[in-house]
């Protein structure tokens, strides 16, 4: 069904095991070996945005990437690194059908996963 897909994310901080409340991250859409910025917000209090970050007539088919400022939170949250280790985690997937794409990051000062969730 044209205009059925949307992009969605959520940030779990697994230093503390809570939502990473106030993480900046930013969406872009890649073409070849070069991109443009479609958008930037924060996560919300649950560790989500408040809206898809694609969705109906903005969600397109292609190459993205999702830039989270990691780095940014840790510090703001006041997290004691000696030596920082992550700074931003990118992450470029490609989204190839009219479907729901739930892209969530498992976040600690040093080390991240992340899937296509539900």
């Amino acid at each position: 069904m044209p205009g059925s897909g949307r992009l969605t994310t959520h940030v779990l901080d697994t230093m503390h095991g809570k939502p990473a409340v106030g993480m900046r991250l930013d969406l872009l859409m890649v073409h070849g070996d070069h991109s443009h910025h479609i958008l930037s917000t924060h996560t919300n209090a649950d560790g989500r945005v408040d809206q898809p970050l694609l969705a109906g007539d903005q969600f397109h088919m292609g190459a993205f990437e999702m830039i989270f400022h990691v780095g940014q939170y840790f510090e703001r949250i006041g997290v004691d690194l000696d030596h920082q280790f992550l700074d931003t985690v990118p992450i470029r997937f490609v989204m190839s059908e009219q479907a729901h794409y739930h892209v969530p990051l498992l976040v600690s000062p040093y080390a991240y996963s992340t899937y296509r969730g539900s």
